[in-house]
């Protein structure tokens, strides 16, 4: 009887925590349920889950509440799939999300209510849909999203201006190529932070070619962004709107002589490079001193880890940044290594420069192991032990010889040795019984 209920206890506790559905594969703390021919949301699936694969399926719809079960979770899949759009609350209670991947459905538009209580997502995958609006606070409350795709759509308008510093401190790349903008608002694409222009993807667009468009193109050339870098070939521009005359303007910048490209938005100036190496545990202390001498500046300071660090945005208690510029590093590691980047921006007068600074954070010194000191101690404990040997001989005096019969060849042979001691020539003694005469003689 017991050997038949102790399954039934094991589901039942199991199925406090969600039970595997028997088309998925569970493994520690990941469900995987891709390429099952789910057509919805399995009713069960472990709450423990942090990893949750449910890509390359037929799901076209998620109610309310469809990870309400899944605090923990914090990789989403769901690429792939006939997904139109979003129920509001679908999300609700899956803050822990970092990851979602929603690429290769079929969503037509983005609304702003999609993502609400993902504050702690990081990564947002969008490319290969249907997209062709996007409203203008989808991104709101996103305040640790670093990375956002929205290629191969068929998007033609962008609400550049609801990124700011203080909306999305961390993103770093907003990649929005291979869609349909034609006219961009370039006064809300230069007002990006610096390190979203950086990241910023816009090739195989529909730009039309005109001053402002060059202007920011070449600014962002003249910097060496990789964005450019990466995609030469495939920054093209329509000459007023007709898709059969394109311009490559990166490589061919004739087509651009009459544009002024001096002043439209920030230059850069100077670039200062130096380099520093502490040990780790030290404090650095990292000046902003560039070629600019106004005293109207603003500072900002890209780490090696990708963080963007300006007066308002900090919240490091072992970073420091103060109004002149000078970023201030309490306690380094060795993790703390690369190039920090600071850039001073002028902007009365349109100006900006920046200075990097390469952190070298070695471990403390140990001290060295000396052969010589060791050497000489060897040599000396080497004459120790042989000055025992040669002076600490077997003692010979009378008191330390074990008593034994006398020999009437004794005191011959003891003569003999102190002869024959100066040769240094031992001789061993018989044991020789000897008889005892008896007395009184018998005759």
């Amino acid at each position: 009887m017991t050997f038949r209920l102790y399954p039934l206890l094991v589901l039942l506790c199991h199925g406090s925590e969600g039970v595997c559905p028997p088309m998925c594969i569970c493994v520690s703390d990941t469900a995987g349920c891709s390429s099952c021919g789910l057509t919805k949301l399995p009713q069960s699936l472990p709450t423990y889950s942090v990893i949750l694969d449910l890509s390359h399926n037929y799901l076209s719809w998620l109610g309310v509440g469809s990870f309400k079960k899944m605090p923990k979770l914090e990789k989403l899949l769901l690429t792939h799939n006939e997904l139109v759009s979003l129920d509001e609350g679908v999300f609700t209670n899956a803050s822990s999300l970092r990851y979602l991947d929603l690429s290769s459905n079929k969503l037509r538009v983005v609304e702003q209510h999609y993502f609400q209580g993902l504050w702690k997502l990081e990564e947002l995958l969008l490319f290969n849909n249907k997209i062709t609006q996007l409203e203008a606070g989808m991104l709101n409350g996103l305040s640790s999203l670093k990375k956002a795709y929205f290629s191969l759509n068929q998007i033609t308008y962008f609400p550049f201006f609801s990124i700011t510093d203080h909306s999305h401190p961390f993103m770093s790349m907003l990649d929005l190529s291979s869609n349909r903008l034609s006219r961009l608002p370039w006064v809300d694409v230069k007002a990006l932070p610096m390190l979203v222009q950086r990241g910023l993807y816009l090739h195989n667009n529909s730009l039309i070619c005109d001053c402002s468009m060059y202007s920011v193109f070449w600014h962002w050339d003249l910097r060496g962004y990789e964005t450019l870098r990466d995609f030469t070939e495939e920054h093209t521009c329509t000459i007023y709107g007709n898709t059969r005359s394109f311009v490559r303007f990166l490589r061919q910048p004739r087509f651009f002589r009459n544009c002024t490209v001096e002043k439209p938005m920030s230059l850069p100036v100077t670039v200062f490079l130096s380099k520093l190496t502490v040990t780790e545990g030290e404090m650095v202390r990292l000046d902003c001193e560039t070629s600019l001498s106004s005293r109207d500046l603003s500072f900002a300071w890209l780490t090696p880890s990708k963080l963007y660090i300006t007066q308002t945005s900090i919240n490091d208690t072992l970073m420091n940044l103060f109004p002149n510029g000078t970023l201030d590093i309490q306690a380094t590691k060795v993790n703390d290594s690369g190039l920090y980047m600071c850039t001073a921006q002028d902007m009365k007068h349109a100006l900006n420069a920046t200075r990097e600074v390469n952190v070298t954070v070695v471990l403390p010194q140990t001290e060295t192991f000396n052969t010589g000191y060791t050497t000489l101690i060897a040599c000396m404990l080497s004459m120790l032990f042989i000055f025992v040997y040669l002076y600490l001989t077997p003692c010979r005096c009378s008191c330390c010889t074990q008593p034994g019969p006398r020999s009437v060849f004794s005191s011959s042979r003891r003569s003999h040795h102190r002869s024959q001691s100066s040769k240094r020539v031992a001789f061993m003694e018989p044991m020789l019984t000897e008889e005892k005469p008896e007395w009184p003689p018998t005759s």
